[in-house]
């Protein structure tokens, strides 16, 4: 069932649309569950429900670990401190479509059911649009969606993709990065999986990345030069029986919304699913879900549908992403 809310006002029962309103409702819920089965939103974010007005995510440095002391000797003291953190304030989201009398009067099922249709479609398409221009767009610190600027940056304050991720709080961050500039190729691949493998921790420890995900734009070549390096057991550069060690360890997400500047060089998306569960690498807060409310209109006697929903995506650590083909990033073999 689509998560979705509705109420209406008790004049719709006394009405002609009394009779319309569960028809609708149920064109409603059914595009509404098309669009939650084929959404991209849960392979990428985090999905948490929330009952504030903003979440803060705040992680702790680590540990140095255990120390050899002398037969009987004490123990050390280890210690860790509140790293960066990231605050997120939800956002709400409003839209509405119209019936007219006449429809209802004339029977117009065609348009009855065109536009709660297209209404539900365009509440969900703008959510796996948001999520995506997101993600996307992390190369900057943000991006403006639909006349709304929404920070980009991570819990270190810099953004998603960055050549200089270092820990604001911690004494002795080093400097990594996660923006690099080399096109895909089957040898890239190893090179970026093993640069995110490499990936530390504020105090300099490594973390055991392992990424497991693609996710690249709906393009032609990209997607054939990926399924290439990943989807057969040879190697693909050689006419031998040398063994793929890519094969069969990928994900790809091929993101519908992802549309790179023309005349660039095209971009992708390496992810740990593994590391961005557990260390919350991207989150989705969902304050209150689309809640729709239907009422007649007395002024001219249409029946208004309004959708209104609450909620916010960002991102806390860059750890679990990294992008390559973008400019302006280091160099994999380097």
């Amino acid at each position: 069932m689509a998560d979705i809310i509705f109420s209406k006002s008790s004049g719709l029962n006394d009405s002609i649309y009394g009779k319309a309103y569960a028809p609708i409702k149920m064109v409603i819920e059914k595009r509404a569950e098309a669009f939650e089965q084929e959404s991209i939103l849960p392979k990428i974010y985090n999905m948490e429900k929330s009952e504030n007005f903003g979440e803060t995510i705040t992680s702790m440095s680590s540990m140095s670990g255990l120390n050899p002391v002398v037969e009987g000797g004490a123990y050390p003291t280890d210690g860790f401190q509140e790293s960066d953190s990231k605050f997120l304030e939800h956002v709400t989201w409003k839209d509405r479509f119209t019936i007219t009398r006449e429809m209802v009067e004339d029977s117009k099922i065609l348009n009855l059911k065109q536009q709660p249709t297209a209404f539900t479609a365009a509440a969900y398409r703008t959510k796996e649009m948001y999520g995506s221009a997101l993600l996307t767009g992390g190369t900057a610190a943000k991006i403006n969606f639909r006349g709304t600027d929404f920070d980009t940056t991570t819990a270190d304050g810099l953004s998603l993709f960055n050549t200089a991720h270092k820990s604001a709080k911690v004494a002795g961050s080093k400097a990594q990065s996660n923006l690099f500039s080399d096109a895909f190729s089957d040898e890239i691949l190893a090179y970026a999986e093993t640069a995110m493998q490499n990936f530390k921790d504020d105090n300099g420890n490594p973390l055991g990345v392992a990424p497991d995900t693609i996710i690249i734009p709906n393009d032609a070549v990209l997607k054939k030069t990926v399924f290439a390096a990943i989807g057969a057991d040879k190697d693909p550069n050689t006419a031998n029986n040398g063994f793929n060690f890519q094969y069969g360890r990928w994900t790809v997400i091929v993101n519908p919304y992802w549309v790179p500047a023309k005349g660039s060089a095209t971009p992708y998306i390496i992810m740990s699913s593994t590391y961005n569960t557990e260390n919350v690498g991207a989150v989705w807060y969902d304050r209150v879900p689309l809640t729709i409310t239907a009422d007649e209109d007395k002024d001219n006697d249409n029946m208004i549908w309004r959708g209104r929903a609450r909620f916010v995506a960002g991102f806390n650590d860059w750890r679990a992403f990294a992008m390559g083909g973008a400019s302006g990033g280091t160099s994999l073999k380097a």
